[in-house]
């Protein structure tokens, strides 16, 4: 029985098959859309989406790197100016959704066209055929390719198979779940994402919690731009041009509600990592982009399906008891 009640629980039965996975595909560091995922389920916390998400990410790698190239900064200081663009994107469009009550869905995919053309435009103007920053800062490279067994105190090194890149998103994952597992932020957008009317009646603000929920979500997604960018080793327009399905499947796979009021913030980890060992799997296999796109939308579909079918499951056996 005790075995069943465990199996019943869909957080282990999805961590020992993304496990299992793991071992079999040889999957790589799942860092970067973990923290994208989460600049999702932000939005996702109060019912909204965030489609531009991914040119959030660009704006913000574009303002990192020409930081690095035109005016000299160093890596922390180009970091900082980027995710600050992100969060300023994310203020822009939550003031835009509040002040117009026109749907977060409408609203970031006009965004998203409009940075597309942003981007593209600016690393033509500014870097010609090349679309590149390519200027490096001093700590770039150690981000990029160095491990915990780089780092070690007297003759004991950390663990070789973790990346320090890893390391940004375990800090975004436990901020992110401290915020909305302990502080009356977190509880507020919550409930603002469960029930509008019934949080505006209890004193929440809920206009305050929408902008501060996409501020939240520019920022993080910033953040993940700036990690792509480190990863690649160069600051490119096309950053950030296929994490969009991605960053919805971390989180509803993980346990997280379109519809708002619920987040899983672990869950969104394995859930990334499911979707990466999907990936890589499916890319060992032989399949092509579009093909593994389909099969990805076809996940995220089934996930989407879930509670649905459960419903429908329950609504059975209770017209069967009658």
């Amino acid at each position: 029985m005790k075995i069943k009640s465990i199996l019943n629980d869909q957080r282990v039965v999805l961590t020992l098959l993304t496990v299992a996975l793991f071992i079999f595909f040889g999957l790589q560091n799942p860092a970067t859309l973990t923290v994208i995922g989460l600049a999702q389920l932000c939005v996702l916390s109060i019912g909204h989406l965030n489609l531009a998400v991914g040119r959030m990410a660009a704006i913000s790698a574009l303002v990192a790197g020409a930081s690095y190239q035109y005016w000299g900064l160093s890596l922390v200081q180009g970091a900082v100016l980027g995710v600050l663009a992100g969060a300023l994107l994310g203020a822009i469009t939550g003031w835009i959704i509040v002040k117009s009550q026109v749907n977060a869905f409408i609203v970031t995919l006009a965004m998203d066209f409009a940075l597309l053309g942003l981007v593209t435009f600016i690393y033509v103007t500014f870097t010609g055929a090349t679309a590149a920053f390519t200027t490096k800062p001093d700590g770039m490279d150690f981000w990029r390719s160095k491990s915990l067994g780089d780092i070690c105190l007297g003759p004991i090194c950390g663990p070789s198979a973790i990346p320090m890149m890893l390391m940004p998103a375990i800090v975004c994952l436990i901020l992110v779940g401290f915020m909305y597992s302990k502080t009356r932020l977190g509880r507020e957008l919550l409930s603002t994402g469960s029930n509008l009317r019934a949080a505006k009646l209890s004193g929440i603000p809920t206009e305050n919690r929408v902008l501060t929920a996409h501020i939240f979500s520019g920022a993080l997604a910033g953040i993940g731009g700036l990690m792509l960018a480190y990863t690649n080793g160069s600051f490119t327009a096309a950053i950030g041009s296929q994490v969009m399905l991605p960053s919805f499947l971390g989180p509803v796979l993980g346990g997280t509600l379109l519809a708002g009021g619920a987040v899983a913030v672990l869950g969104t980890f394995i859930g990334t990592m499911l979707t990466l060992v999907i990936r890589q799997g499916l890319s060992v296999q032989g399949i092509g982009l579009e093909t593994l796109n389909i099969a990805l939308g076809l996940v995220l579909l089934a996930a989407l399906s879930v509670g649905q079918i459960q419903k429908m499951f329950a609504s059975f056996k209770m017209r069967a008891k009658k």
